[in-house]
């Protein structure tokens, strides 16, 4: 029976996703999202697990380093980034889903704006969908979505990542990027989609002014007063570069710092590089606030 793993593996995967789910209702623990970047041209890791049996070796890393879920992405969405086929991005993404199904029963989000990819890859076995569109680039994607009961994080982002950071403006910040996130709730729960799987994402450089990001994080509380969990990326990104004068590989005390702002400000789960100096600062942060 040569479905008797996959079977195998969907129970404990049902046990993981009413454990995220409880999750999400409790107000303290931060979830720590390890990034594995499948590509040739991601900004910091591009190319580094393009073959599935290293991809899955990192992703098992990462959750030994104390990742709560694995984030796979396709498509690098650094900006200037073109597109790649939908053909193109499966053959990216799916193997490494299979192969890490293989070793391991753990949380698995797919980044992508593609309903077709985000369907195969939770047909491979993944749990959640991680939109960086926020379900603006495929109409196809809040149906699926709300037909597979899957949790999905909407990401702000203004334009696409091949003109996002060519001059962006925006009046009211986080004004702009609240009624963005209010007009997609309400494409999300028209199609069916449930309150309590829906995470918001900022979108921290994507689309965003140098001094954006900053007040993203120091403003965090005003969209995590909407209800909903928030998802905080600002690993090694270019607004820390830029304010430190550092390349890729030398901005882990700035996502550090970074990091543990959002998390006093509100922000239930981070998505990182590094995952096991991003738990250690975590663990020390929620004993600040009087968490664990």
């Amino acid at each position: 029976m040569k479905n008797a793993p996959i079977f195998g593996a969907f129970f404990h995967i049902l046990m993981n996703i009413t454990q995220f789910n409880s999750w999400l209702e409790a107000p303290f623990q931060t979830l720590i999202m390890g990034i594995l970047n499948v590509t040739p041209d991601s900004f910091s890791d591009g190319g580094q697990f393009a073959d599935p049996k290293l991809a899955a070796d990192h992703a098992i890393q990462m959750m030994a380093d104390g990742a709560d879920m694995i984030d796979i992405g396709g498509e690098s969405t650094r900006p200037g980034a073109e597109p790649v086929t939908l053909e193109e991005e499966l053959n990216r993404t799916i193997p490494v889903i299979e192969a890490i199904r293989k070793e391991s029963n753990c949380l698995i989000s797919i980044d992508t704006y593609k309903s077709a990819v985000a369907k195969a890859a939770l047909d491979a076995g993944a749990n959640i969908v991680n939109d960086i569109s926020g379900l603006t680039f495929d109409e196809g994607m809040a149906l699926l979505v709300a037909e597979r009961i899957a949790p999905v994080i909407l990401m702000h982002i203004k334009g696409t990542p091949r003109d996002m950071q060519k001059d962006p403006h925006y009046d009211d910040l986080m004004g702009e990027v609240i009624d963005f996130f209010k007009e997609q709730l309400a494409v999300a729960q028209e199609a069916g989609v449930e309150g309590e799987k829906i995470i918001l994402d900022p979108g921290i450089g994507f689309g965003k002014r140098l001094e954006d990001n900053f007040e993203i994080i120091r403003e965090l509380g005003q969209i995590c007063a909407m209800g909903y969990p928030v998802l905080l990326g600002p690993s090694r990104k270019s607004f820390i570069g830029m304010t430190l004068d550092l390349p890729v590989e030398e901005r882990l005390e700035g996502t550090l710092a970074s990091i543990t702002a959002g998390v006093l400000n509100g922000a239930k789960i981070v998505r990182v590089h590094d995952v096991k100096e991003t738990r250690r600062a975590v663990t020390i942060t929620e004993k600040i606030m009087g968490i664990n």
